[in-house]
Parts: C-alpha cells; structure tokens; sequence
C-alpha cells in the first residue's frame, strides 16, 4: 500500500514538473509578430513614429507589413536613407508583395521606409532600435501593461492561485486516495 502511494506521489510531481518545463520552453521560444501600423497597417496617414514607440521589438520578433501591393511598399534602408527619403542609395532590402515578413535578426537599429514617391516624405517611414531578448523583456517588466500575446506578459495573480490551489487539491487526492 504505502509503494502505491508512493508511485502515486512521483507521478504527481513529474506532472508537475512537466507542466512546467512546458511552460517556460514555450515562453522562452516564443517571439512577436507586430503589425506594422496595427489595425491600419502600412498605409498613408499613419503616424509611425508613434506606433514605432509603444512596442520593445526584440532580436527574432517578426515585422508584418500589411499594403495593396502596387500602392505601397517597404524598404530596409540605412539611417541616412532614412532621413533624406532618398533611396538612390542605402537600401538594404526591398519588399513589395503586399504582406512582408522581416524577421528582426540583430540586435541593432533598424530603418524602414515606403520608396512610393511622396509617401516616405508624407511619413510613411519609422525606425526601431531591436534589443537582445532578455534586454528587452526587462524593459517590459517596467511598463504598466505590457504586451497580452507574448510571454512577456504576466499571469495574473487569481489565475496563479488558481493553479496553486487546484494542484494542491489534487496533490492532497492522491495523497489520501479519496
């Protein structure tokens, strides 16, 4: 009886255990996708710098932008690029399908730009300065609310007790085979 109980105890623990391996190698994995723009995505008469600041982009975040492809495009380019709006030169990459994934590798400032005459001018422009993961987790913790769609984001704490509770009970279940 008191083997069976035993076995009965492991096997709660690696339960555990497991949920929460799980659970923090997903966290640890997991990286953004910001919408550039949001819900109104890369067009015309959207202030970018704005939305460029409510948002800590870290190495392997992911940026999507959104457009009529024909209309609107985006280029990578350099921080004089960037200021001039002149893409004679200092472009780094150009992306014109009209749903453009870049992947934010480094750990560096980034530069992106519409080249659609009239629109870098018009504001169609933003830089992000991209941190190391852990860099940019930090400065998140600091902030009022930080992003829900991320592991970044907290567990409240009713959830956590939550958790606590139901596991404690269920622990206390197999100790006393009710």
């Amino acid at each position: 009886m008191e083997e069976a109980m035993f076995s009965k105890y492991c096997s709660f623990l690696i339960m555990i255990l497991m949920a929460n391996l799980l659970f923090l190698k997903g966290c640890t994995a997991t990286s953004e996708v910001h919408t550039v723009g949001d819900d109104e995505e890369w067009n015309d008469g959207k202030d970018f710098f704005s939305w460029s600041q409510k948002y800590n982009f870290s190495v392997g975040d992911v940026l999507r932008f959104k457009y009529v492809k024909g209309q609107h495009n985006a280029y990578e380019v350099r921080e004089t690029t960037y200021r001039s709006c002149d893409a004679s030169s200092g472009v780094l990459a150009k992306y014109e399908s009209g749903d453009d994934q870049v992947k934010l590798n480094q750990a560096k400032k980034y530069w992106f730009i519409c080249n659609v005459p009239g629109h870098c001018l018009g504001g169609m422009r933003f830089g992000i300065d991209v941190k190391e993961a852990s860099a940019a987790s930090t400065s998140s913790q600091m902030e009022a609310s930080p992003p829900l769609n991320s592991c970044k984001s907290y567990v409240p704490l009713r959830w956590r007790m939550g958790i606590f509770i139901h596991i404690f009970a269920l622990g206390i279940l197999l100790r006393f085979d009710f």
